[in-house]
């Protein structure tokens, strides 16, 4: 497990840094089957009309998960737009994923706020917060990068953060990561490919 915590921790990195490597995206993707089904976890966290949602609320349809902040100035807005994309071309399949944003940012991203930026892209995305000690856990649970750089004048910062889709089963677990470097429509085809294949 060490060794594959190592693994993610180092595509999040490079994910930050410019974009996931054809190499090592390849080997993400490879061993999704076997070590990094450990991938997720139990989580309790709040929406945006304030009330509390669990992993087990989400039981019965794919989770689409996807992990940043309001505040993320590229990949997070880019990723969100292109996750509702492929949603609305899936059409009636689109009703068996529950798309869900964390934030990696709780001390900002309020249930208010939130729920206004992912309204701005979906109805369907479930935007999440929680506590510090809440996210801690989450991220921890999916394996997330997650890196806070202050600037020398104010308090302004920007959180480094992988930038990795988790498609989890109607039971919770790791099925695939997803790249979020795509259209909407290659996005749509993946997760149809995913979904179908888990539901054979």
């Amino acid at each position: 497990m060490k060794r594959w915590r190592s693994t993610l921790l180092a595509v999040g990195a490079v994910v930050v840094l410019g974009g996931i490597g054809a190499v090592a995206w390849r080997q993400l993707s490879e061993h999704a089957g076997n070590a990094l089904t450990a991938i997720g976890g139990p989580f309790s966290l709040t929406d945006g009309q304030g009330h509390t949602v669990t992993d087990r609320d989400l039981r019965g349809r794919y989770m689409l998960v996807y992990f940043g902040y309001t505040f993320c100035p590229d990949v997070c807005p880019t990723t969100l737009a292109a996750m509702a994309g492929a949603l609305e071309k899936l059409g009636k399949t689109a009703d068996r994923i529950a798309p869900v944003f964390i934030t990696v940012d709780p001390s900002r991203d309020t249930p208010k706020v939130m729920h206004d930026y992912v309204a701005a892209f979906s109805p369907r995305i479930i935007g999440l917060t929680g506590t510090p000690e809440q996210i801690t856990q989450v991220t921890r649970e999916y394996r997330v990068y997650v890196a806070s750089h202050r600037s020398r004048e104010g308090g302004n910062y920007t959180v480094d953060h992988s930038s990795i889709l988790y498609l989890m089963g109607p039971d919770g677990r790791f099925i695939a990561p997803l790249r979020t470097d795509t259209t909407a429509d290659q996005m749509a085809g993946e997760l149809v490919k995913l979904v179908s294949g888990a539901s054979s």
